[in-house]
């Protein structure tokens, strides 16, 4: 007979730790983007468009 209490604490156990990988690297991501360099934007002027239709 299968030990159905072993396979679930292998299950769960997998799990957490699956979660905390994920966890660990949205955390790590989080980081590298506060830490980046500001972009610097530019506003570039609207084309007038000259097929006289509405935008």
């Amino acid at each position: 007979m299968a030990d159905y209490k072993k396979m679930y604490i292998h299950l769960m156990q997998s799990t957490e730790h699956a979660i905390r990988i994920l966890i660990q690297a949205q955390r790590d991501c989080e980081e590298l983007y506060i830490s980046a360099p500001e972009t610097k934007l530019t506003v570039l002027d609207r084309e007038e468009s000259t097929d006289g239709g509405a935008d």
